[in-house]
């Protein structure tokens, strides 16, 4: 009997291009489900596996491994992707997985650094380079990077010396489904980076033959938990309040850009999302600031206290919200009249909410 299992993470591995981590995600789902059934990778055949045991797997997951609807939903997607695979290949001839339903998961908005706060954060950083030593400089090489490029974890901690371009203008970044994309970087991140290259090369840190960029002092790759582990630090070490984690400065990347003007497609592009649909998430952060920013400035809303709904209808109410933003003098007039205030003024809408 074939290796089923291994010949389809093969297949996701090398012909699907999908990232080690992800292949991993998908290994460890399918093994366990594997154990819950009893049974080995060797032993595995699709009619082994009835719907009802699916089911119970998946009540197993909620119930005695308290796992979140999320996590449940990615366990569901990798046995989906293999059920697939088998069909395509006339491995198994019924498919039992299709009609498995996946959880209801709250969508939460992004959370971010708010600008202000994150000057404050690279100016306390850039003040300190002065006084410490490499592995500093090498954390705020991290942190830059993260929030000025946008990099998931998984792009940073596979960044080589030469993805970096000549003049330090931009860096090649490998992304999901090894996809490339050009990120461009300021002037300041440019200096730090420039700085760091000759410090490692200087130190010779870099003398081994890793082409790691950022390097450990042994001039190893760093691993995604040391690099986690260094942003948490980081961040707290400037004060800044709430989560912090890598994902948290690419986020505030794309929610930066966008109160600055930048187009959703650019931001696209940027972040290296395949579909729009993933990065108009932080439209709904821009909508709620302007809400927020109406509720506390409109005479009739003062000190009110705005209520949660949904994010559908903060999209669909989003064009009244900045209409009645922008007209001033319109709503000055309008305060007076107190009945037609309660119908002007937007329905009060509920927020709902990434990812190596």
């Amino acid at each position: 009997m074939p290796r089923i299992v291994d010949d389809f993470l093969r297949h996701i591995e090398a012909e699907r291009r999908l990232s080690p981590l992800t292949v991993r995600n998908y290994r460890r789902d399918i093994d366990d489900l594997l154990e819950h059934l009893g049974c080995t990778r060797e032993e595995f055949t699709p009619t082994s596996v009835t719907r009802q045991d699916l089911e119970e797997w998946i009540e197993h997951l909620y119930d005695k491994r308290r796992l979140k609807a999320s996590s449940v939903n990615r366990c569901i997607a990798s046995i989906r992707s293999l059920w697939r695979w088998m069909m395509s290949r006339n491995i198994a001839s019924k498919d039992i997985v299709s009609t498995i339903h996946r959880g209801k998961t709250p969508r939460r908005l992004p959370t971010f650094v708010p600008e202000s706060r994150m000057t404050e954060v690279i100016d306390d950083m850039r003040e300190k380079l002065q006084h410490h030593d490499i592995e500093h400089l090498r954390d705020v090489v991290i942190v830059l990077l993260l929030y000025t490029a946008g990099l998931r974890l998984a792009e940073l901690t596979a960044l080589n010396r030469s993805d970096v371009a000549d003049d330090f203008s931009s860096i090649r970044v490998t992304g999901k489904g090894r996809k490339q994309r050009i990120a461009p970087l300021p002037h300041v991140t440019q200096k730090i980076v420039k700085k760091y290259f000759l410090q490692i090369s200087s130190q010779n840190i870099c003398i081994s033959q890793k082409k790691a960029l950022i390097l450990s002092n042994k001039g190893e790759r760093l691993s995604h938990r040391t690099v986690q582990r260094i942003v948490e630090r980081m961040l707290k070490g400037a004060g800044v309040e709430g989560k912090r984690s890598p994902h948290v400065l690419r986020h505030t990347f794309a929610t930066h850009l966008l109160n600055e003007g930048a187009d959703m497609r650019e931001i696209q592009e940027l972040l290296g999302h395949s579909s729009l649909r993933a990065t108009q998430i932080y439209t709904h952060n821009d909508i709620e600031k302007l809400r927020l920013t109406y509720l506390n400035a409109h005479p009739r809303e003062q000190g009110a206290q705005p209520k949660e709904t949904k994010v559908e209808q903060i999209a669909t109410q989003g064009a009244k919200v900045a209409q009645i933003a922008t007209q001033g003098a319109k709503v000055e007039q309008t305060a007076t009249q107190g009945a037609k205030v309660e119908q002007t003024a937007p329905q009060e809408v509920e927020s709902e909410s990434e990812s190596k």
